[in-house]
């Protein structure tokens, strides 16, 4: 047992990383979704757009909570750190969620205040990414951490690679949202999206290319880590990857293969969030507290360990049927709730 016990720590973190990763590409596309709104032309194909996720944006928020509730739970000292730095940002993205989610329930039930919750859920969407990439950068850039406390201010996070990593986060998931539009959706809506998804990506693309280029300088061991042996091979690989990502993409887009475009779109993120992870392992609060130093004792990761082997192939699983209930084209006059 106190073999297993020492990788507990890492379980859990890959279990947390997990959790973050499918909620940022199966959340990402219906807040592309909301970011495209006011872009979208009549009414209808708003509605249409809206229909196409409503049967399962809620669902998606669940691996948020999934990773929150993990981090308090396995690493409380982490979650102290993390949330005094970036309560902020955090908060406007808990608002800006909320105000999107009540946008989902009323624009259905009203019309003579439609064009406000179309706002509603535009405004919720944007907001919550932009907070969502403010959030990565300022992560990145590192906390203030004096011993096991935070010693920053509450607007550390605000800078130019913050605002960098917040607007590639609204190009990325108007990539996923395209993609999504273009599986779930036909006629005008299908041809905007299929526009929209082409520049999306290019764009996109970009993003990542100038954060990369800008992480490794962050932090003298960031550098260190993507420059010197093993991780320079990481370095060389993973632009390929993105790059043979990108065209499949880009191949999908152009050729009505709108899953082959949502998959591409899905490697993209997983890839960043591996250069992430070259990055800061085996650091939770970056360069400051390790996941070794932040997680509860074993036996506690244990007991909750147990809870996640049930409950995680459960989540997936009616996750995976809600998918498959509700796969195919949307109508207009379809409302699932």
């Amino acid at each position: 047992m106190s073999g297993f016990a020492h990788y507990l720590p890492d379980i859990w973190a890959a279990i947390i990383a997990f959790a973050i990763m499918t909620y940022v590409v199966l959340d990402g596309f219906d807040l592309g979704i909301g970011i495209l709104f006011p872009f979208l032309g009549s009414d209808e194909n708003r509605t249409r757009a809206m229909n196409s996720v409503a049967p399962v944006w809620d669902g998606n928020e669940t691996w948020l909570v999934m990773g929150g509730g993990g981090l308090l739970a396995v690493f409380p000292l982490a979650y102290g750190v993390i949330l005094n730095a970036l309560y902020v940002p955090i908060i406007i993205m808990l608002l800006a969620l909320a105000f999107r989610g009540v946008a989902f329930e009323f624009r259905g039930k009203t019309r003579r205040w439609k064009p406000l919750w179309d706002k509603a859920f535009f405004g919720g969407s944007l907001v919550a990414t932009l907070a969502q990439g403010a959030i990565l950068g300022g992560l990145l850039r590192g906390p203030e951490v004096t011993g096991r406390t935070f010693t920053g201010g509450p607007l550390d996070w605000v800078s130019f690679f913050s605002l960098g990593t917040a607007l590639a986060l609204v190009a990325g998931y108007i990539m996923l949202g395209a993609a999504w539009l273009v599986i779930k959706t036909s006629h005008d809506l299908y041809d905007r999206a299929r526009r929209v998804g082409e520049w999306s990506l290019i764009i996109t693309l970009g993003f990542i290319g100038l954060a990369s280029l800008a992480t490794p300088f962050l932090h003298p061991e960031y550098f260190q880590r993507w420059f010197a042996w093993p991780g320079i091979i990481l370095s060389a690989v993973v632009p390929l990857l993105l790059l043979a990502a990108g065209y499949g993409y880009w191949k999908g887009i152009r050729s009505d293969r709108g899953v082959m475009a949502y998959l591409s779109g899905i490697a993209i993120f997983v890839l960043c969030f591996a250069g992430l992870g070259l990055s800061i392992f085996p650091y939770i609060v970056p360069m400051s507290i390790t996941i070794r130093e932040a997680a509860t004792p074993p036996i506690s990761q244990g007991f909750i360990l147990v809870g996640a082997v049930i409950f995680l192939p459960i989540i997936l699983a009616y996750t995976a049927y809600a998918y498959y209930v509700f796969r195919g084209k949307t109508s207009e006059h379809e409302h699932h709730y």
